[in-house]
């Protein structure tokens, strides 16, 4: 069975980080790309960032870039999210997904490629 739990939400003032992690079980986690979306309050789910197997190819949302960084260690089936200069925008519950299809980068945004989803974790950014 296939499991993803998210850690390190929080409360945290606009400018602040922040570090989320992701641990996975029940898969091969070296063969799957993970990502992350986020859902705000009346919201639609949209895409975070995800990244390659290897490590080496990532993805950013516009709003993100420059500011978020995700990184996995395959040794500890977890892939983190790293989230510098945090803004109010950014309050949301961040989910953790995982995929072994391969697709374009494009389809990778999109939230149906993705096989299993985490439980949430709630970030909240105050201004």
């Amino acid at each position: 069975q296939v499991q993803l739990v998210e850690s390190g939400g929080g409360l945290v003032q606009a400018g602040g980080s922040l570090r989320l992690s992701c641990a996975a079980s029940g898969i091969t986690f070296s063969r799957y790309t993970m990502g992350w979306f986020r859902q705000a309050p009346g919201k639609e789910r949209e895409f975070v960032s995800r990244i390659y197997w290897s490590g080496i190819d990532t993805d950013y949302a516009d709003s993100v870039k420059g500011r978020f960084t995700i990184s996995r260690d395959n040794t500890k089936k977890t892939v983190y999210l790293q989230m510098n200069s945090l803004k109010p925008e950014d309050t949301a519950v961040y989910f953790c997904v995982v995929t072994g299809g391969i697709y374009s980068s494009t389809m990778y945004r999109t939230r149906t490629v993705y096989d299993y989803w985490g439980q949430g974790t709630q970030v909240t950014v105050s201004s």
